[in-house]
This record gives C-alpha cells, structure tokens and sequence, in this order.
C-alpha cells in the first residue's frame, strides 16, 4: 500500500509537485512541472504541449521512461486533485537526458538534493520543522505568526489522521471536508478565500493573518473531537462533524467582531511585491 505525503518543492523559480510513497522511500516528481522547469516555460499549456510532443516521440523510440511514468493524483490550480504524469528520480534524470536544456545540470544537483532531505527528514522530523521556520522566516513572518502556523498544522495532522483511519480518502474527499468546515466558521470557500486574498495555487494558510490561524485551527480541532465522540467512519459521516466544528468557531470569530468591530477575514496576504521575484505557479 502507498503511502504518500503530498508536497510542493522549489527548483529555482519553480513549483514542483511531487508525492513520497513511505513503502518505496521514492520521491515521485511531476512530469510536467520538471519539463515546466527544464524548458523554463511559464506558460503551463505550452509546458503541457511540450511534453505531449516529447512523449509521443519517446515512444515512438521505444524509450524505457514512458513504461516507467505512473499516474498519480496531484492539486491543481482549481483546488482539485487530477491524475498526472508522475517519475521517480532515477527516470527523471533520464528524462533531464532528452531535454536540451541549460538548467539540465542544476536540476540533477537539486533532485539529489531534494531526494536526499526527505530521508534526512524521516531519521529526524525536527529538520523538516526547522526548515519551514527557516523558510517563513526568510519571507519575513514574525515567530508569533510562525509559532501559530505550526500549532495549526499540528491541529490538521491530527485531523486527517483521523479521516485516514476511519475510511475517509485523502485527496478529493479530504478537500470536501476541509471546504465544509472553511465554509462554515469562515463563510467563505477556500476557492473565494484564496480570490479574495489574490491568491492562485499558493497554499492559503501560508497567507491567513494570525487570527484567520486561530480560527481555522478551532474549527479543524472541535471537528476531530466531534467525530471522535460521534466515532464517524467515511466522508458522509464525516460532514456532520464538520459543519459542527465549523460552527463551534463560526460563533466565536462573530463574537470577537462584535467586540471589536473588525473582520476576522482578510484579503491580506504575504504575496512578494516584486513581481520578478514571484514564485511561477505551475497548476
């Protein structure tokens, strides 16, 4: 059985996609994204044509990468979740081969890089906590917005863990249950949450305020105590607690703007203002 920790890396001003499978220990990269990289193409559905023409000619020649691609769902731009043209590393490499490219020896350096700090980060789950600070701290967030985020991500692993074990599928149905609770305490999609932030792919509690923090981890907290009392199995179980836990923080973000008079929502967000130096989405 697969095992995998969805995730987003960065080769230079990249997003790559990609998913570890715990059983293999193997990094699975996006095909497209690495290709995105490679050709140092911003415009994803020229990236996707791309590769669309690259496969077909690696076929045609018998290439032993297109047997070793796999499918496998990754986010999107849209929120969703969609099969996609997934490598390991020894076949991205080979990959790196068929590509002329003048980024081909970087990427090699940065997938053995990237390969080599997740086994790091197994023996020892510390680092991979340091490294995000590390990170938060480069964009210039204060330690009581970065103290406040991990608390929160620790409120949401413990969440899915209880959705994983109690037959609720990760990807799509994790998605339906976390829009459920988001709707409630925050009256907003996560979708109109991210358009009102002006955000795209970026992950939206990477830009909440320390507040919007809070209220997310309340709601996503009261939910896993909900099902665990109501010991809810599967996804249409699993709404009822959600819209409780929802609700739980719904009445309380109201009750502290009643008291203060401001909006716990906001379309702030953490977007560098440079635009040269905007991480490219790839969806």
């Amino acid at each position: 059985m697969q095992n995998n920790i969805d995730s987003l890396t960065v080769f230079e001003n990249f997003k790559i996609r990609r998913v570890y499978d715990e059983n293999k220990e193997k990094w699975y990269f996006s095909v497209i994204d690495i290709i995105a990289a490679l050709t140092e193409q911003k415009d994803f559905k020229k990236a996707q044509s791309y590769w669309t023409t690259l496969k077909n000619r690696l076929e045609n020649e018998g290439s032993e990468f297109v047997t070793k691609c796999d499918k496998l769902k990754l986010p999107s731009a849209d929120g969703k979740s969609y099969k996609t043209d997934v490598a390991d590393v020894e076949a991205i490499l080979r990959l790196v081969q068929s590509v002329p490219s003048k980024k081909a020896e970087p990427i090699k350096l940065w997938l053995a890089r990237v390969g080599y700090e997740r086994m790091q980060e197994m023996t020892d789950p510390e680092k991979a906590l340091n490294r995000s600070r590390e990170y938060w701290q480069k964009q210039g967030r204060s330690e009581k917005w970065i103290q406040q985020r991990m608390m929160g991500q620790e409120t949401r692993n413990k969440l899915t863990d209880y959705w994983k074990e109690n037959e609720v599928k990760a990807g799509e149905e994790f998605a339906i249950l976390t829009n459920i609770i988001h709707q409630e305490w925050s009256d907003l999609s996560v979708r109109d949450h991210k358009e009102l932030k002006g955000l795209k792919t970026q992950n939206l509690r990477d830009h909440m305020s320390e507040a919007e923090l809070i209220f997310t981890a309340l709601a996503e907290l009261s939910t896993r105590q909900i099902a665990e009392n109501m010991n809810t199995k599967g996804l249409e179980k699993n709404k009822l607690p959600a819209k409780k836990g929802g609700k739980i923080a719904k009445d309380a973000r109201k009750a502290l703007e009643q008291k203060t008079g401001k909006s716990v929502i906001t379309g702030e967000n953490f977007l560098p203002t440079n635009k040269s130096k905007e991480i490219i989405e790839i969806r």
